[in-house]
């Protein structure tokens, strides 16, 4: 009796390890994967709230649960590579990885080169010392200033931006200091080597309440931050995953939890030509 019943009890686990594996089998394979079973994704991890490293060493942030539930949605191992943004966009290009998680800025160019999903809303602010002595509270107040910002990124071309247009009004030029990382740049602000520092706007929150910054622009250049990847068949996997994480109320609550703007649009879908 106990032989039966225990040779039931195993073909019932082994039935019920069989049904789930075929319940959760990946559409996705390799190729286009770099490595079969495992969703690879770039983070620079130095971001909070959106992606940062914790006291223990352990990846945390809204991308990162955002990456992590999409990589279960598609039956994969989730990976991530810490890396400078600027690496990203070449490294995607030369197959590195599957997908870019950075929170990546959706631009023209961009969209031309990869394929973009939004999946959600941000924009840049600008942060200076905590009594804000230089009275830096308009974009124009820039000109002249030193300005620290992360390399190749959506804030870094914007502040540029607003350097040639001071130029082109007579004004002087902002004074930009790119840094390999946005730590680095706040950094450098709190041991008062630049005037001001440009950030995305919910980093700027946090650093607001870790260093006690002065906040005196934010909500600047607003525009949807998307997924990036160099293949299309990922892509539109990627954008159905957050199909399916819309309609089972989790994105909702992931973006509450960290007070980040959700995506208007109601579908998530590949945003531009891609690769052209």
């Amino acid at each position: 009796m106990r032989m039966k019943f225990g040779l039931t009890f195993a073909v019932a686990l082994l039935s019920s390890g069989l049904s789930a594996h075929a319940a959760c089998e990946s559409k996705l394979a390799s190729p286009p994967l770099i490595e079969g079973g495992k969703l690879v994704m770039s983070i620079n991890p130095v971001l909070p709230p959106m992606q940062f490293v914790d006291e223990k060493g352990v990846l945390q942030g809204l991308n990162v649960e955002l990456g992590n539930e999409i990589a279960k949605r598609l039956c994969l191992e989730p990976v991530f590579i810490k890396i400078d943004f600027q690496a990203m966009v070449p490294g995607l290009q030369a197959k590195r990885w599957d997908l870019i998680n950075t929170g990546i800025f959706w631009t023209d160019e961009r969209a031309k080169i990869m394929y973009l999903v939004n999946y959600g809303a941000q924009a840049v602010s600008v942060l200076t010392e905590p009594g804000n002595a230089k009275k830096i509270l308009k974009p124009e107040d820039l000109a002249g200033k030193s300005v620290a910002v992360e390399i190749g990124t959506y804030a870094e071309r914007r502040l540029k931006q607003f350097s040639d247009d001071f130029v082109k009004q007579g004004m002087k030029p902002v004074d930009v200091r790119s840094f390999n990382t946005g730590a680095e740049g706040y950094q450098a602000l709190g041991s008062g080597q630049v005037d001001a520092a440009m950030s995305i706007d919910t980093t700027a929150a946090e650093m607001v309440k870790r260093a006690n910054f002065a906040w005196p622009m934010k909500g600047i250049g607003g525009s949807p931050i998307a997924f990036a990847a160099g293949n299309k068949q990922i892509a539109e996997a990627v954008a159905g995953a957050l199909q399916e994480l819309r309609a089972s109320g989790d994105y909702a609550k992931l973006f509450a939890k960290y007070d980040f703007a959700e995506l208007p649009e109601p579908t998530f879908t590949i945003n531009g030509p891609g690769p052209l």
